[in-house]
């Protein structure tokens, strides 16, 4: 259970499933095909949906084509928008503000960069006292393996296997799939 006291709520966090971060990302059709599935069931479910959206002046200046979200996903005016300039969602943004309103202790995890946004997130997550489930078959990246990085299969594939077993005092973490996905509050 998470160590946030009074927060018995699970939110759905969506990261930066945005046209220049996910354009050429590791079967992105599918990707988002199953982001848009998991955003369906939260709101049929009345669990949040929080929205996180990155930018920064080289590739995806605040407003333009490239930083908005793909055109498959859309965000209701209800649910909250959060604005990134960092890996980590919650680094110097209003994402814990928005998660307190909220009453919101565990989260489900979906979106990109799987090596990037989402570990820092996950383990930024962790450190503040959150659950936080990653949803194994909804995350992507591109191929950066010219520079040194394995092959964007075997990142999502070790992410995803590391998570699984990932733990803290007092908090939660794993994996789960689409298909698979609790909004209940952790065991």
């Amino acid at each position: 259970m998470t160590t946030l006291t009074g927060r018995p709520r699970t939110a759905l966090l969506v990261i930066d499933v945005q046209n220049g971060v996910v354009g050429g990302a590791h079967e992105r059709d599918a990707v988002v095909a199953n982001v848009a599935a998991l955003v369906d069931k939260a709101r049929a479910q009345q669990v949040p949906v929080v929205w996180v959206a990155h930018s920064d002046e080289e590739g995806l200046p605040l407003g333009s084509p490239q930083w908005d979200y793909v055109d498959e996903l859309q965000r209701r005016e209800s649910e909250p928008l959060v604005h990134k300039t960092y890996a980590d969602s919650f680094e110097d943004t209003d994402l814990e503000q928005v998660l307190a309103g909220l009453e919101v202790g565990r989260l489900v995890v979906a979106g990109a960069q799987t090596d990037e946004c989402i570990r820092s997130t996950l383990h930024g997550a962790i450190a503040r006292g959150y659950d936080a489930t990653l949803v194994a078959d909804a995350h992507t990246t591109e191929d950066l393996s010219e520079w040194g990085a394995p092959p964007p299969a075997q990142v999502i594939s070790h992410t995803n296997l590391y998570w699984s077993n990932h733990r803290a005092p007092g908090r939660t973490a794993g994996t789960t799939t689409t298909a698979e996905v609790d909004f209940g509050p952790s065991a």
